[in-house]
């Protein structure tokens, strides 16, 4: 008897489970909650509550090449690093190419997951959804969650003394849609990931002021490296791999921090992280 599996989330992860799934000769049925693919990558214009939501001017932070599905290559006419709308585009022609979109429900949330009754003997699940109003179950083998990590913002007011008396206005990363709206106004970004920088170098081309807080600084890279390549394709490689294995730690620390710092001196800006050989 073939299974059948459950996959939630038409993202990128969901689109890669789902393809794989039908190779595997699994019957595959994936459920998304709004009405395309995408996940992380379908902007919209206000976040909405259970959905990823990203600001407009987001792109890649790996290539191209690093970025896309081994069987499915990106175009050779897209640029190293895609804006959103692109790399959304991308996975469209993926569901295209391998006729996925069949599988697909959208428009429908998954409510529960739960062991059916007899799961010790059977390991099945049902999966319960809704769409338009009307609930429905549906019994799996497997279920596959792809639905991601960046849903629920995580919002520690609690770790902001006299937070309450601030009168000005706070919030997550995932409300921020553009920087048109902070003309004028003084801004503190607070953490130093990709996001964060993101943010702030955006926000000082229209904002009074913009202050960006790290509690444990960063390495600050470009997207362009050596001689003008992506730095993921001079950087992670398997020459590099196979040195930071052989060489002593002290000489792998050593070259790193010194790579870190071809472009400028992290520890002049008060930059150099706390784990300073941490490098990921």
């Amino acid at each position: 008897m073939v299974q059948n599996v459950a996959i939630i989330g038409a993202g990128i992860s969901g689109l890669a489970a789902l393809k794989c799934s039908l190779e595997a000769g699994l019957e595959a049925t994936c459920f998304e909650k709004s009405d395309s693919v995408g996940g992380l990558w379908n902007y919209t214009e206000y976040a909405e509550d259970g959905r990823a939501s990203i600001y407009r001017s987001v792109f890649t932070n790996a290539c191209k090449e690093m970025m896309c599905y081994p069987d499915f290559p990106i175009p050779d006419e897209y640029p190293n690093y895609l804006h959103n709308s692109l790399f959304l585009d991308y996975l469209r022609l993926y569901v295209k190419h391998f006729d996925l979109a069949r599988y697909i429900k959208f428009k429908t949330a998954v409510v529960s997951v739960q062991k059916c009754p007899d799961f010790q003997v059977t390991g099945r699940w049902k999966v319960i959804t809704e769409q338009d109003g009307n609930r429905s179950s549906d019994i799996f083998d497997s279920v596959l969650i792809c639905t991601g990590h960046h849903v629920h913002p995580n919002l520690p007011l609690h770790s902001f003394f006299g937070i309450e008396r601030f009168t000005g206005r706070y919030m997550h990363n995932r409300e921020y849609k553009e920087p048109a709206q902070y003309a004028g106004k003084r801004v503190l970004v607070v953490g130093l990931g990709n996001t964060g920088a993101d943010i702030a170098v955006e926000l000082s081309h229209t904002a009074q002021k913009v202050w960006l807080s790290t509690r444990s600084g960063s390495w600050i890279m470009s997207r362009v490296w050596d001689n003008g390549y992506p730095w993921d394709m001079v950087y992670l490689t398997r020459h590099q791999s196979f040195l930071n294995k052989v060489l002593p730690r002290a000489i792998s620390d050593y070259l790193y921090e010194s790579m870190m710092n071809k472009r400028f001196s992290h520890e002049m800006y008060g930059l150099v992280p706390l784990d300073r050989y941490v490098t990921a």
